[in-house]
């Protein structure tokens, strides 16, 4: 298989007589091409040890945190910011709980805590340590912050019980790591387009009209796009938010210029309009600023709707169309209303009167309605985890 060529993967293994299956997954990852570094726990060094690893991977072996010769040839950042993917295997209960937790006592720990990459685990533990309370809430918690599970299966164990909580076979998790590359290069093949942030409509050259977006739901789109391989543009009003250098990012303030730079950059497979485009603008803006007066009448007209123009146009129009109805009350009919008369596939709803996922939160908690007339609830979280899930429900759609 050709998915995994010059593919790089940070193989973090830990403490478990499943430690032993490392070995093996490791051989079929540089048989097919991979680039392999290990971590190895203190603990998993009780049942493999360093050398057997660094034959098999030809690559380094890291294991203690605080070491000179470590952090100087590459420090925990570095070294998760080099690989393409992390995979954790086994991924122990005490490894487990430890991530949930956000603990960085480790290398391992450290370093996935720092990373911004794909993480997979491939649970291994007894089943009784499986089933749990504490394992579930764990495993919810890394699920909801994009963990992805590889397993485990269920069968006979090393302690004789039998089980889920026997860790995947290495050709199983092999599979996993290769299907993930093959819907990258899949997706690498996807264009993109994300519109974000507020957009402002002058009165005079000092004052404007905008709203409360801070464009955060729309820049974690975009983001998790790129990471699952589209190729992403970003149309953005006035935001004080970084974006990846790889994202190609276009700085916009007016709703105009937004529709203008939106046709530029169509045709797309998918365009996600989340921009929070003003309704009106003035209808004469005034060239000199206006002088402090007892009041001021101001004449407005009804802005471009951006979302309609593209959804109505057959010859620019993506094959998935999705917009955003940010609303403070009847959001159900609101966005269904908006979903028939926008033309689009789908609308994402979110009530903004609600001050913990309204503008500017960092948490969000929306409403996906299909244009089949369904709907979906994802659940409160982090904008970039509610993003994650919108992407891996576009790339479904898409595929």
């Amino acid at each position: 298989m050709k998915n995994l060529i010059d593919k790089k993967i940070l193989y973090i293994i830990c403490g478990g007589i499943s430690a032993y299956k490392s070995l093996e997954t490791i051989r079929l990852f540089k048989r097919n091409g991979a680039e392999i570094k290990t971590i190895l726990t203190n603990s998993a060094k009780e049942f493999i040890t360093p050398l057997s690893v660094a034959s098999l991977s030809q690559g380094k072996v890291y294991s203690d945190l605080f070491s000179v010769e470590n952090e100087s040839e590459m420090d925990h950042i570095a070294l998760s910011r080099w690989a393409d993917v992390i995979l954790i295997a086994p991924a122990t209960a005490n490894t487990i709980s430890k991530l949930a937790q956000g603990t960085s006592d480790d290398l391992a720990s450290t370093v996935v805590l720092a990373s911004n990459k794909e993480i997979y685990l491939a649970p291994a533990m007894n089943v009784r340590m499986w089933e749990h309370q504490s394992t579930k809430q764990n495993l919810k918690k890394l699920i909801n912050y994009g963990y992805k599970l590889i397993g485990p299966e269920i069968g006979e164990m090393a302690c004789g019980e039998y089980g889920e909580g026997k860790m995947t076979e290495p050709d199983k998790i092999f599979y996993e790591i290769n299907n993930y590359f093959l819907n990258l290069k899949k997706n690498k093949k996807l264009k993109a387009l994300v519109t974000a942030g507020p957009t402002i409509e002058y009165i005079d050259p000092v004052r404007f009209i905008t709203n409360k977006s801070s464009g955060k739901q729309g820049y974690e789109i975009a983001k998790s796009l790129f990471k699952k391989g589209f190729n992403t543009t970003l149309i953005s009003g006035p935001t004080n938010l970084k974006i990846d250098n790889s994202i190609k990012l276009i700085e916009v303030e007016t709703a105009d210029e937004m529709l203008l730079e939106t046709k530029k950059n169509l045709p797309a497979d998918v365009a996600v309009f989340s921009a929070a485009v003003a309704d009106f603008k003035i209808n004469k803006k005034y060239e000199d600023k206006i002088k402090k007066q007892d009041s001021l009448n101001l004449n407005l007209k009804k802005n471009v709707d951006i979302l309609s123009y593209v959804s109505s146009h057959n010859s620019m129009r993506p094959d998935l169309v999705i917009g955003f109805a940010a609303e403070t009350d009847n959001i159900e009919n609101n966005a269904e209303k908006k979903l028939n008369n926008k033309n689009c596939d789908w609308i994402i709803a979110n009530d903004v009167s609600n001050k913990k996922i309204g503008f500017n939160s960092d948490f969000n908690e929306v409403t996906i309605h299909y244009s089949n007339k369904n709907k979906e609830k994802l659940s409160y979280k982090k904008k970039s985890q509610i993003s994650d899930e919108i992407v891996d429900r576009i790339i479904n759609q898409l595929n």
